[in-house]
């Protein structure tokens, strides 16, 4: 089986850069998540035991009502990853948000499964590679109403 890692990352003290030795990571597929918990939990990586789980199920409290509708995604080559986005945002100021600096196509945020809590980060398309750098330039690192942006292609 081939998996597709959709995100992945790892955890940084914010004080002294150092890892934290834990990090997420995004699979496409329920079924991925569960071929990489059966092949790398309890496993070696540098010389450490790994642990590998899914981490929804150790939220408290979680909502899981069905998230509202949103439209479908149009991929495109000319894409930019949006990380740390405030909870809040949803696809549309997303996509109003970066469509001064090009002809958005489409924009998603990312959810945690069955629910309408967002995974604090997002995918956005535009029409163009000049678009895309536009976007990195202007917005890697901006601070939104929120924390720093990390933007970034894709």
């Amino acid at each position: 089986m081939i998996a597709c890692l959709i995100i992945s990352q790892v955890m940084y003290d914010k004080y002294s850069g150092r890892s934290r030795r834990f990090g997420f990571v995004t699979m496409s597929t329920a079924e991925e998540v569960a071929a990489a918990i059966e092949s790398l939990n309890d496993t070696e990586v540098g010389g450490r035991k790994i642990k590998v789980n899914v981490t929804e199920s150790f939220l408290p409290n979680i909502d899981t009502s069905a998230p509202e509708s949103e439209p479908s995604f149009v991929d495109s080559q000319y894409k930019v990853y949006v990380g740390n986005l405030a909870k809040k945002v949803t696809t549309e100021v997303l996509k109003n948000f970066f469509s001064e600096k090009g002809e958005v196509l489409s924009a998603t945020v990312s959810r945690i499964p069955g629910t309408p809590k967002s995974k604090g980060y997002g995918f956005v398309t535009f029409s163009s590679e000049e678009e895309v750098e536009a976007a990195v330039s202007t917005f890697n690192n901006a601070t939104q109403p929120g924390p720093t942006l990390h933007v970034q292609m894709n």
